[in-house]
This record gives C-alpha cells, sequence and structure tokens, in this order.
C-alpha cells in the first residue's frame, strides 16, 4: 500500500470518528424519542468500529518499512543463469 493510500485511509477514519462523536454530543442534548437515540447509537458504535478498523490499517501501512521501490531506488535483477559452479 502507498504512503498517500495510508494517509487516505488515516483522513477517513479521522473524519469518521470526528462526525460520529459531535454527533452523539449533540445528540445528548437534543429531546428526542429513545428509539432515535437508540438507533442513532447503534449507527454511531458501528460506523466508530469501522473507522478505528480503517484507521489502524492506515497507521500500520504507514508506519511498514518502505519498499525499494517506494524510496525510488533501482532494484537489480539476479543474473537469469543464476551463480557459475566450476
Amino acid at each position: 500500500m502507498s504512503r498517500r493510500s495510508a494517509w487516505v485511509l488515516l483522513a477517513a477514519a479521522a473524519w469518521t470518528l470526528y462526525v460520529w462523536s459531535t454527533r452523539l454530543w449533540i445528540m445528548a442534548g437534543q429531546d428526542e424519542s429513545f428509539g432515535f437515540k437508540a438507533v442513532h447509537a447503534v449507527l454511531a458504535v458501528v460506523s466508530i468500529g469501522f473507522g478505528v478498523a480503517v484507521g489502524v490499517i492506515g497507521w500500520r501501512a504507514l508506519r511498514a518499512p518502505r519498499t525499494p521501490r517506494e524510496a525510488g531506488a533501482t532494484v537489480q535483477a539476479a543474473p537469469a543463469n543464476g551463480p557459475r559452479t566450476s
């Protein structure tokens, strides 16, 4: 996974956590029915769970050692016939 993709995953995770945490905060102060709050609480828990999972995947991908290709180095191919043993 590229570093750009890892950053996109981290941004998506942060956005999901921001949206649902603020939604729960606003909802706590509203005078809505129990059913409304229960349904949105379940949606929030599921979405936050997915957000955390996506964030963990992005974080691990960002922290993973870079491959030579991503670092811009050229990879030298091994000889086609292998080493000679004579």
